[in-house]
């Protein structure tokens, strides 16, 4: 008997290891040169990439290079559909290509998307991918609600150091989680409890203190007394959150506005102000769209009327509202994203550019509206209120806007098909519709992409966007969840000629070992921005050193290094690369 007992035990536990593990997702990595050489004769410039980690779908572009500044406020297009103000702006991009773990190319001709022959000179590359073949990984079961992590829900990718996080944490205003634990499990999950004064209510997605995540700043607002502020809260984990009463001005609640229902998309930070908007798409008959600027203390320093850009009498005189957002708030390099699921309209700000000028246009980097087709409103043959923007009676609806570490943004759109976000350029240009591996027409509620060299860069999606049908969070058999996607984004140099100072690499970057798994070698490639001295160590998960492959002084540029790992067992393994202040580790698994 107790032999029997034994076996079971050793059963369970073993059972209990299958289910139970940390999540370690296998990233998406692109690399290519970073500076290449082209005649600008009409030849055909071919790029050799290398993918590892995932296959995925590349989208490859051509932007103008260090233009930014003699490019004034244009406003072009079909209906003046694009908007840009002092950014490189994209001349051309490919359709997206589907490729396999390895290495393949991207092409360019030298033409601009009209056909017209671009001049000799010097030229911003992209190469944009995310994987579109593979199977969603689970990262987490408890930090989906019905609802997703529309208009609540923020990540921290960087430490309180200005350092890439080894675990981001993924948080709501009364909980968090960090990335890397086990997905099934709830204890994993910290939560306080915020209360607020009588009618007061949180709003939209809050943002952590950058120098110390105990604290985090929320938009509050009173749907009764239709006003909105931000407030500063201790974050008290199994306990009362602690309001910061001496944060702002007066009680309730510091620097008051108005909006209708006492909404608000959000805060969004560029470390020296806290940004934040109303919420007005549902007035039916006055401009009334807002953006505000306060200061770390907790005062408004700057309201911002966007209604020029908002509002639109034309819209609503033709059946639709007057007023489109925002609705949706995201905050990437001191930059802000806004876009609405009422209307066509989304856009790029840049609050320091406008404080610094006092020009209403530099708040505006670019602007996205009806004529491209992307994530238009009334756009069909068959629309009763052809091309009007602010409707909320028709789709695409969009419940989120994330931007990637180039500026690329995805935004989700339910009722544009079987497909799962549109995809805009770093200058607001268009790219189309794009879809994850098995999408469906169904319910979409947002994504999050990560892009700051941690071990969890990806894009993240809650279970509407994994083949839920519409308002699937109402059906007993809902798979609660948020889930990973590969994404990667690279640029370089197109160059006719190239000067030492242009071939070097842009950036310190580290690719994805590959193959992976692997048994027993493994490539390891990665670029120097400069030269200096280099250490690649690999670490087991108990973080112990078990190789130095490299210690020494290297050049700038592309590196390979091979790992042979014969002489260890089969596990989980890190391999860590390091170069005067950066450093990147990545994870890889061998198998016997």
């Amino acid at each position: 008997m107790k032999k029997i007992i034994a076996l079971m035990l050793i059963t369970m536990l073993a059972t209990t290891a299958v289910f139970a593990a940390d999540f370690a997702p296998t990233l998406l990595k692109l690399s290519a040169n970073p500076a290449v050489q082209y005649d600008f004769d009409g030849s055909t410039l071919d790029i050799p990439v290398t993918v590892s980690g995932q296959s995925a779908g590349l989208v490859f572009l051509v932007f103008t290079k260090d233009m930014a500044l003699d490019i004034a406020p244009v406003q072009n297009g079909y209906l003046g559909w694009h908007y840009v103000n002092k950014v490189d702006t994209c001349l051309y991009y490919a359709p997206i290509k589907n490729v396999q773990i390895g290495q393949t190319s991207v092409s360019w001709d030298g033409k601009d998307q009209d056909g017209g022959v671009v001049a000799a000179g010097a030229y911003t590359y992209y190469i944009w991918a995310f994987d579109n073949q593979g199977t969603k990984q689970l990262m987490s079961r408890h930090v989906a609600s019905g609802w997703g992590f529309d208009y609540t829900t923020n990540v921290q990718e960087i430490d309180e150091a200005g350092l890439p996080m080894a675990n981001p944490i993924w948080y709501r205003a009364a909980d968090r989680w960090t990335l890397g634990a086990d997905a099934e499990d709830d204890t994993q999950l910290s939560s306080t409890t915020i209360t607020l004064a009588d009618g007061w209510g949180l709003r939209g997605d809050p943002i952590l203190q950058g120098d110390d995540f105990d604290f985090f700043y929320s938009s509050v607002g009173n749907g009764d007394a239709q006003q909105g502020s931000i407030q500063k809260i201790k974050f008290v984990p199994d306990g009362d959150a602690e309001i910061d009463a001496d944060w702002g001005a007066e009680a309730p609640y510091g620097d008051i506005f108005s909006t209708v229902g006492g909404g608000s998309p959000g805060i969004a930070t560029d470390g020296t102000y806290l940004f934040t908007a109303d919420l007005n798409h549902t007035t039916s008959n006055d401009p009334d769209a807002e953006f505000y600027i306060y200061d770390m203390d907790g005062f408004m320093v700057e309201e911002v009327d966007i209604s020029p850009w908002w509002s639109s009498a034309e819209d609503y005189d033709a059946g639709g509202q007057m007023n489109g957002g925002p609705n949706n708030f995201e905050g990437r390099g001191g930059y802000v994203f806004l876009n609405c699921h009422c209307n066509c309209l989304n856009q790029m700000l840049d609050p320091a550019r406008y404080l610094d000028s006092g020009e209403f246009d530099d708040l505006f980097v670019w602007s996205n509206g009806n004529g491209d087709y992307t994530l238009d409103h009334n756009f069909e043959e068959t629309a009763e209120k052809a091309w009007v923007c602010n409707d909320y009676n028709v789709g695409p609806y969009k419940y989120c806007i994330s931007s990637d570490g180039e500026y690329f943004s995805a935004v989700n759109a339910y009722d544009a098909g079987a497909v799962s976000f549109g995809l805009y350029a770093p200058d607001g240009t268009g790219l189309g519709y794009y879809s994850f591996a098995g999408e469906t027409a169904g319910w979409k509620k947002g994504e999050i992409i990560i892009d700051s060299e941690t071990p969890f860069d990806g894009m993240y999606c809650d279970n509407e966007q994994t083949m839920g049908p519409h308002y699937a969070q109402c059906a007993d058999d809902k798979i609660v969840g948020i889930f990973f996607i590969g994404h990667d984004v690279i640029k370089g140099l197109i160059s006719q000629g190239i000067s030492v100072e242009d071939a070097a690499p842009a950036a310190f970057t580290v690719a994805q070992n590959s193959p992976n798994p692997f048994n027993p070698t493994t490539t390891i490639n990665f670029t120097l921005a400069s030269a200096g001295d280099v250490s690649v160590d690999v670490f087991n998960v108990a973080g112990q050193k078990v190789d130095t492959m490299v210690d020494g002084f290297m050049a700038a540029g592309s590196h390979s290094v091979v790992w042979d790992a014969s002489s260890v067992s089969a596990g989980v393994y890190f391999y860590t690369v390091k170069s005067g202040a950066h450093s990147q580790t990545m994870k890889m698994t061998l198998i016997k």
